[in-house]
Formats: structure tokens, C-alpha cells, sequence
């Protein structure tokens, strides 16, 4: 989330007006993230967060919201949007695509412990579950997959140092060995990352930001979500949050052998995904009033770490078996 694009409070109550919401007491918008123009809302019917959608393809708009009401609907805690009053999900302020959904309270956690990630692997495994039923719009297939990884290391070309480049290179070559088209698959998140989560102590509260979520190979979910909540600052895993994560979501869905053999290939894949994401846009930044680049450094740690984490990460497996 970042302030792109700022709204005046007369636009912000006049939008408003068009929701069964109250009237407009304040709003402030809030710099995390990188996506998207974000507002917190206070109206006298409650509180709310705004989304204003600087990159997302409006088309498909319809798809994030609507899964995002199913999931909420099926008992996964997340933010379920309010309609206005012709019963649409979609608005437009200050001549963008807007959405209006209630807000989760809780606190991101930036530090988790084994019980954190616990809850993020339940509920993980309980969205891919309650995702297998969705069928809004029929599938979306992933936007940033290999086919992307391949067009964004073209635009990356003469940006990067030799090291880097010949890193990018051979992990390109090596996931170009990988076809996991027999994988099972469904609605994924896409990027829950720790600040896409919400938690009152070592409760989970919610999880937001469905704006990657798209049908892909349910492991690579849980590949993006275990490098982020799993790893050290200097890229390793750490074993004992990565096997409370795994439990977790293996009470709610046992993953096949087949998986547990793509596990290493997929960690690496979707340290790959980030680390090019965050490349692109600390090379190819946007204007913004409050905006917040990631380091991509994080990920290029993370996916050497997991190159050499391989023997390790398959014996995981076996003490779980």
C-alpha cells in the first residue's frame, strides 16, 4: 500500500455519498506498500480502508473483490467489500478504479514467532480449500509467472552488475528445467507477505491485499508465503517457524509427494518472483506523494540461501513425513 494519488475531502464525501456507509468524519492515507493508493476512513457507520488502483487492470477488479467477499464469507478472515447502492464492488474517485471495504484492526508482525506462523499456515490452507469452490470469472492465471520473469529480466538488462546478472541468469536457466503443470492448483493469495496480516497478539485478525491472488499451483503460494514468514535477515530459513508452518497447513491440507519433491524448486521460484518485482521497481520507480520501495537485496539473500539450502529443505520433509 502508498499514497500515489491524493483525494480532497469534498471528492472523498461525495464518493461516499454512493455507499450505505454515513457521512465522512476523517481519512489518512497509509504508506506501507508499494501497489496501490490506500486510505484509512472513518465515517459514522464505521471505519474503513480505500483502495485507489494505480496498476491494476480494471477488468480485473471484478474478480479480486467478488473472491475476496466468497472468502470472507467461508470463514476466512479477511476484508469484505462494501457495495454501494446498485450493489457494486467498484467505484471511481478523482478518475480511477476505487474500492471501499471494512477494516480489520490488528497489527502486523514484523518479528513472528513459531505461533504466528502457525496461524498463517492454517490459514493459508484453509483459503486454498475454501478457493477450490470460487468460480467467479472462471480462472485467472498468474500475471507475474515464468512467462513475466523472462520480460522483466529483459527490461532489467545493463541494469545490474555482473554478479547479479549471472545470478538471475543461471536461476532462470534452472527453473526453465521445471514444468509443475501436475501440481494441484486453485485460487491462490499470491503475497502473503507479514504485512498482508493482521494480529492481536498471537491471534490472527485478518488477512489483506488479494490484489495478486490468481489460480497457480496451491505449493508456490505456500513457497511465497515460507519465505517471507519463515527467513532470517540474511536470507536463511529458519527450521522451526518453516516446520510450524508447515504443520499447520498440513493439519488443514496434507500436500502429495509430488509436492514435496517440487518444495525446493518452488522456494526458489518464488524467491525469483520477488526479487525481480522489487529490481523493477528500484529500477523503474513511479511518482507517488507517499510511496515505499522494498529492498531487493532481501530476496536475492533469500533465493541464494535457498540454492543452498536444498539437502536440508528435502530432509524437512522426511521428519514430517
Amino acid at each position: 500500500m502508498s499514497v500515489f494519488t491524493r483525494i480532497e475531502e469534498e471528492e472523498l464525501a461525495a464518493f461516499l455519498a454512493a455507499y450505505p456507509v454515513g457521512t465522512l468524519r476523517s481519512y489518512i492515507g497509509i504508506e506501507s506498500g508499494i501497489e496501490n493508493t490506500n486510505y484509512f476512513v472513518s465515517t459514522t457507520a464505521g471505519e474503513y480502508v480505500l483502495t485507489l488502483f494505480e496498476r491494476v487492470d480494471p477488468s480485473d477488479l471484478p474478480f479480486f473483490l467478488h473472491l475476496t467477499a466468497f472468502l470472507a464469507e467461508h470463514g476466512i478472515p479477511c476484508a469484505h467489500p462494501v457495495p454501494d447502492t446498485n450493489g457494486d464492488y467498484v467505484g471511481t474517485l478523482h478518475g480511477k478504479k476505487a474500492a471501499l471495504v471494512m477494516r480489520l484492526f490488528g497489527r502486523s508482525v514484523m518479528a513472528p514467532a513459531e505461533a504466528h506462523c502457525a496461524a498463517i499456515g492454517d490459514v493459508l490452507a484453509r483459503l486454498h480449500k475454501a478457493g477450490a469452490s470460487f468460480s467467479f470469472g472462471g480462472e485467472r492465471p498468474n500475471p507475474r509467472g515464468p512467462r513475466w520473469w523472462r520480460q522483466a529480466a529483459e527490461r532489467l538488462a545493463g541494469h545490474l552488475d555482473a554478479e547479479d546478472a549471472a545470478i538471475l541468469a543461471e536461476e532462470l536457466r534452472f527453473q526453465g528445467l521445471y514444468r509443475f503443470s501436475d501440481l494441484p492448483r486453485g485460487i491462490t493469495h499470491a503475497d502473503l507477505f507479514r504485512d498482508n496480516a493482521l494480529f492481536d497478539g498471537e491471534r490472527l485478525t485478518g488477512v489483506i491485499d488479494f490484489y495478486y491472488a490468481c489460480s497457480d499451483t496451491w505449493l508456490y503460494d505456500l513457497a511465497i508465503t515460507m519465505n517471507d514468514w519463515a527467513s532470517e535477515e540474511d536470507g536463511r530459513l529458519d527450521f522451526r517457524r518453516a516446520e510450524a508452518l508447515l504443520a499447520a497447513y498440513q493439519n488443514v491440507r496434507p500436500l502429495t509427494s509430488i509436492e514435496r519433491g517440487a518444495w525446493p524448486a518452488l522456494l526458489r521460484a518464488a524467491a525469483l518472483r520477488f526479487w525481480l518485482s522489487r529490481l523493477t521497481d528500484l529500477h523503474f520507480p513511479r511518482a507517488g506523494e507517499l510511496t515505499h520501495t522494498k529492498d531487493p537485496l532481501a530476496f536475492r539473500r533469500i533465493l541464494t540461501a535457498r540454492r543452498q539450502e536444498t539437502p536440508r529443505l528435502r530432509g524437512l520433509w522426511r521428519t514430517r513425513g
